[in-house]
Formats: structure tokens, C-alpha cells, sequence
């Protein structure tokens, strides 16, 4: 399916669904809204799937790897050969994200977006990693959209082997630095503010990557305007897959756990490309880079969990899916009002 065909089929959330679902919790045997944010997100799952009926018990983690030319210019920490052990690691669940991915009952599936070498995981490569930014523009255009439709491609995917909610991470050395850049276009930001340190760079490390991305940035002139446009001149193979599943599952009408910064970045790029797309999405954590909580805030969202992660994979949203399911069990399970005679609450003003 064509990237403009993905939007068009992106709807408004089905607000019957949404009010029988708040009518439900509001007639069970406990104060009203006393569960919170998980009261919220029941709601906003029916809406999603247009049922008050609502069932996340298959889920996915979709992890997109890819490596980033601006590596080169020394800003990480290890060298980019990491990408393509760890993506590997997946399948054998000796990385993170396989492991959370294993205890909480959720499939994982790692996808070569773009990793330099060839790999033993799925492979949907767009090129053997981006271009330097620093020295040109990552990608063309033409890759920065077919990237986008592969992440559209394996949420469809998903969606037709019978998958009810999505989780995006990623994997690639150097994908702080794309990130930071595009948070910085995006959102209009100085280039300081969004850059952290990745995973543990020393303070002349980080001032290297800050600098590195002014003058990526400063080169190639990114049309804020336009995400495609910032996707393909300082982003990664690994966003623009991520920023797909967004789309994607909108469209499918499946619900998607953002992850942490980098996730957070593709989120943006998504609603930005569709606003209405973010209606869609879950925000897992509150990531410890240094932007974290302005994306959040861009895109409109307020995490379920602040442990100080910033471990990527997808570890993050993975580690949300217990508290998605003990949520849902008390909707479905817990008696009502009337079932234990007891006087229904009123809300008071």
C-alpha cells in the first residue's frame, strides 16, 4: 500500500465504541476512575478497534535495524558492527527486548531496515545503512518513502496474522544522533536541547554529535514543513520504518506502543505526516534522553511509566504490555454495581 493511500484510510477513533467502553467502567464496583490511565487506554482501544469488546492478547514487537553513515564522524560510542550482533541476538532472545518479549508472552520480529551487512533476521533493506549527513543527505527521497511503506507493509502484516496490538523499537548505532536531528527541525528546537548522550558518550563525545548535527542541518537546509523531506536529509532507515508501523496501524486500526526517544521522534514524523494518526498510538515511558518529555508533550501524550530507561529496542513499550493486560482483566472481570447491590457512584462536582 502506497504511503497516500495509508493516510486515506486513516479515520477518526469509533466514539460508540469509546462511550460503551467509559459506560462500562463507570458501572464497575469501585470509584469512578480510580484506575486512571488505564481506565483511559481500555477506552481508547475500543475506539480503536470499534468495539467495547476490546482483545490485545496477541501482541508484537516490530523492531526496525539499520545503521547511520554519521557514524563516521565518531559520535557513539561502538562502531556499527553492534547493529547487526544485536539484531541478531533477537532471534535468539539473548538481547533485551527478546527476553522482556519472552516473559511478557508478546512475539518479537526484527526487520534489516538498512543494517551494513547482510543479516540472518527478515530482510527488508533499503541500502547497506544511510549516507553521512554529515557530508550529504542520508537518503533520497525515493528510500525515505519506501522505507515508510515497508513499516506500513509489516503492520498490515501483522494486522492479517491476527496480531491486536503493536509495539515499534529499533536498533542501530547512531540512531540518537538522526533522532536528535529531526526532533531539532521538527519541532524547532535548538540542537543542544535534543541531543543527549546516547548510549554513555563522554562530554566531548556529545559535543562532537551536537556539532555534527548543526552542521548536517545547516548543509542540507531540512523543510520542517515537509517530515519527508527531514526524514530523508538527517533521519534513519530505522525511523521511517518505525514512523510506517505508525502509519500502518493506524490504518489497520491497531493500536501502537511508542517506545522511547527514538520512537518518540518516528511518532512525531507520523503525525506530522497525519494527525490523525497519533489517536492510534500508546505512550510507553518517559525515555531519560533530554527531549523525552518535549516530544511527549508535541505529540500530545502522557506516559505510563518513568524508570529512567534509555535503552532502546523497544524494551520500554514491551515492559508496558503487563499493566496494558492487568488493566483489561479488571474491565472484563471485576462485578458491577448493580451485580454486588451496591449504589452506583455519581460523579460530583
Amino acid at each position: 500500500m502506497t504511503l497516500e493511500e495509508t493516510v486515506r484510510r486513516i479515520t477518526p477513533l469509533d466514539q460508540e465504541a469509546m462511550e460503551a467502553a467509559e459506560k462500562h467502567w463507570n458501572s464497575i464496583a469501585k470509584p469512578l476512575h480510580s484506575l486512571g490511565k488505564l481506565e483511559d487506554v481500555v477506552v481508547q482501544i475500543a475506539g480503536i478497534q470499534g468495539t467495547s469488546r476490546v482483545e490485545i492478547a496477541r501482541k508484537a514487537l516490530i523492531v526496525l535495524c539499520a545503521d547511520n553513515g554519521v557514524v563516521e564522524e565518531g559520535v557513539t560510542q561502538t562502531g556499527q558492527e553492534v547493529t547487526a550482533q544485536v539484531a541478531e541476538n533477537f532471534l535468539q532472545e539473548k538481547a533485551t527486548a527478546g527476553i522482556l518479549c519472552r516473559r511478557t508472552g508478546a512475539e518479537i520480529f526484527p526487520v534489516d531496515m538498512g543494517i551494513y551487512r547482510d543479516t540472518c533476521i527478515r530482510n527488508c533493506k533499503i541500502a547497506y545503512g544511510t549516507k553521512n549527513m554529515a557530508k550529504e543527505p542520508a537518503m533520497t527521497r525515493d528510500q525515505a518513502v519506501k522505507a515508510l511503506e515497508t513499516g506500513i507493509m509489516l503492520a498490515f502484516e501483522k494486522k492479517e496474522e491476527g496480531f491486536q496490538l503493536l509495539a515499534t523499537g529499533e536498533m542501530g548505532i547512531g540512531n540518537t544522533t538522526s533522532s536528535s536531528a529531526m526532533a531539532s527541525v521538527l519541532l524547532n528546537h535548538p540542537v543542544e536541547e535534543m541531543t543527549g548522550r546516547g548510549a554513555g558518550l563522554s562530554t566531548a563525545g556529545l559535543n562532537k554529535k551536537i556539532k555534527t548535527i548543526r552542521r548536517a542541518i545547516a548543509m542540507h537546509k531540512p523543510d520542517r514543513e515537509d517530515p519527508v523531506d527531514v526524514l530523508s536529509k538527517v533521519g534513519g532507515f530505522d525511523i521511517a520504518g518505525m514512523t510506517g508501523v505508525f502509519l500502518g496501524g493506524a490504518a489497520a486500526k491497531m493500536p501502537v506502543v511508542i517506545d522511547g526517544f527514538i520512537s518518540c521522534v518516528a511518532a512525531l514524523t507520523a503525525i506530522r505526516i497525519c494527525p490523525t494518526a497519533g489517536d492510534y498510538m500508546i505512550a510507553s515511558h518517559v525515555s531519560k534522553e533530554p527531549a523525552a518529555r518535549l516530544l511527549l508533550d508535541s505529540i500530545g501524550k502522557e506516559a505510563f511509566l518513568t524508570c529512567d530507561m534509555c535503552l532502546g529496542e523497544g524494551s520500554g513499550a514491551v515492559t508496558l504490555f503487563p499493566l496494558l493486560d492487568m488493566g483489561l482483566e479488571v474491565y472484563r472481570k471485576m462485578a458491577t454495581f448493580e451485580e454486588n447491590d451496591i449504589e452506583t457512584y455519581v460523579p460530583l462536582s
